[in-house]
């Protein structure tokens, strides 16, 4: 159900610190200068009151939430906010409703507040359009995920859509000091980069440790709480690491995985898989790529490397985790260090291409199966069988009109067959 979005049931001092630290003003605002820097479009609209509906998406903790219910307080509306999560389509007609006759009665518009709008299905986006286009209410709808996935492209086309970026160690900084001020403790600097390295980004994680380390640590004479490290380590034990295996995350991070092992860098490969696996991620569809990348980027420059990918993934499905990780760091830093050639990539693409769109072609009687039809229908004759032959190899038609497809590097291993096929080929003409 529709609740307003603050309430005075729960005095500022009984609040989570993170809820207390929520800044008031755009000067308070911590990161997102991108966005909110001194002249950008988004502080400049905030600033003159002109504020459109919008989609605030980026990682947990960035202060999507914060700017929503600042923008909230500036605004000369009433507030309602819905969680997608537990609304229905009822929820939102009500509110809709509510929102309509706010407008006609009192000239008050709505600000509706939907977070985590990327769990509303299609219908339940669809209610929302007649009202926010006919500008009966402000929307502003939060998320972690990517809209240009989870948001109806007709909705996405009412509002504009603003990128929130991860906090930098410098905002998580500032905001860890203030928090511990606010706390009425000290941290001392290894307690500080522990948990601001800890939070990653995440200014709500890093708040939520601050308060847990203060309350758990008792007051000096002068009323001071000393933070020490192993205080901070115990108040924030595991990195929360930003992956999710049906989000955008999902394809970014193997999409840099597979980008690093093309480029030679195998350090880079092996901290992607290592996040992956950290977060869950299924070791058989890491090992599916690395066999990807061994066809596809490496090739014939080493064969070697389908061998030992092939050999990864089938130690992976017995082995299963943690000691999969392994086998899948051998395979993936031998794809990242070997010599690179996407020839037998670009040489399928190539004869695909040719044999859908290009002139038809049949396979030539001297090629075709001779077990049935040698005699009735001349098939095979006139074959030469090419180990009857000095080098093992003689010149006859393999194809009608012939093309080129395979052209071989000079890189590691397929440089011997660049040179072995240019012999082969000069033979021929």
């Amino acid at each position: 159900m529709p609740e307003e979005l603050f309430s005075t049931e729960v005095p500022q001092s009984a609040q989570p610190l993170a809820a207390r630290m929520a800044p008031r003003t755009l000067d308070e605002f911590s990161g997102q200068r991108h966005i909110l820097g001194p002249g950008k479009m988004l502080r400049r609209l905030v600033e003159a009151g002109k504020f459109g509906s919008a989609v605030f998406f980026g990682p947990p903790g960035c202060g999507k939430t914060a700017l929503a219910r600042l923008i909230a307080r500036r605004a000369e509306a009433a507030v309602v906010e819905l969680n997608a999560v537990a609304a229905g389509v009822a929820d939102i007609k009500k509110a809709l409703e509510q929102a309509k006759y706010d407008l006609a009665s009192q000239r008050r518009r709505t600000l509706l507040l939907v977070d985590e709008i990327h769990h509303f299905n299609r219908t339940q986006q669809d209610v929302l359009l007649p009202a926010s286009e006919r500008g009966e209410v402000l929307l502003i709808g939060l998320t972690t995920e990517n809209p240009s996935f989870y948001v109806n492209a007709a909705l996405l086309s009412r509002v504009t859509a603003f990128e929130f970026e991860p906090l930098s160690f410098e905002d998580l900084l500032a905001i860890a000091e203030r928090g511990a001020k606010e706390m009425k403790a000290e941290l001392v600097p290894e307690a500080v980069k522990h948990l601001v390295n800890m939070a990653a980004g995440d200014a709500r994680k890093l708040l939520n440790a601050i308060e847990l380390a203060a309350l758990s640590t008792s007051p000096d004479k002068a009323g001071k709480r000393r933070i020490g490290l192993e205080v901070a380590e115990e108040s924030i034990q595991k990195r929360s690491i930003r992956y999710d295996k049906k989000s955008d995350d999902h394809y970014d991070h193997i999409s840099a995985f597979i980008k690093s092992m093309r480029g030679c860098d195998p350090d880079a490969a092996l901290y992607w898989m290592a996040k992956m696996l950290s977060a869950g991620e299924d070791p058989r569809f890491i090992a599916r790529r690395a066999l990807i990348c061994a066809c596809e980027d490496v090739g014939n420059a080493d064969f070697r490397a389908l061998l030992i990918a092939q050999a990864a993934f089938h130690a992976v499905e017995v082995l299963g985790m943690p000691e999969a990780r392994i086998p899948l760091a051998q395979a993936v830093t031998y794809i990242a260090c070997a010599p690179k050639s996407n020839a037998a990539y670009l040489a399928i693409d190539a004869a695909m291409a040719e044999a859908q769109r290009g002139k038809p072609r049949e396979v030539p009687l001297h090629l075709r199966d001779a077990t049935m039809d040698r005699k009735t229908r001349g098939h095979g004759a006139g074959y030469k069988y090419a180990h009857d032959f000095p080098g093992h190899w003689v010149e006859q038609q393999y194809m009608p009109d012939p093309a080129r497809f395979y052209e071989p590097t000079d890189q590691g291993d397929e440089k011997r067959l660049r040179e072995r096929l240019a012999q082969l080929r000069g033979n021929k003409r």
